[in-house]
C-alpha cells in the first residue's frame, strides 16, 4: 500500500498524505494562495483609500437608525 497522496487541484490547492493505516500524516497548503489573515490585512490596508466612502456609509447608517428609532417612538 505505502503512502497515498491526494494531488492538489485548482480549487483546493492542498495535498494530504496518508499513512498505511489511513491516518493523515501531513497536510500541505500551497503557499502561493492567499490566506485569510493576509486577505484581512490587505483589506484593512486598502480601506485607507476608501475612507470617504466608509464615512458616508457610516453617517447613512446612523441616519437610518435614528429614523427607525423615531418611527418606533411615534408608532407606540
Amino acid at each position: 500500500m505505502g503512502q497515498r497522496i491526494m494531488e492538489p487541484n485548482e480549487t483546493e490547492r492542498t495535498a494530504i498524505e496518508f499513512s498505511e493505516d489511513g491516518k493523515v500524516e501531513t497536510i500541505t497548503v500551497d503557499p502561493a494562495t492567499m490566506g485569510d489573515v493576509q486577505a484581512g490585512i490587505e483589506f484593512i490596508y486598502h480601506m485607507r483609500e476608501h475612507i470617504l466612502d466608509v464615512g458616508v456609509a457610516t453617517i447613512y447608517l446612523f441616519v437610518c437608525y435614528t429614523a427607525y428609532l423615531l418611527l418606533k417612538k411615534y408608532i407606540k
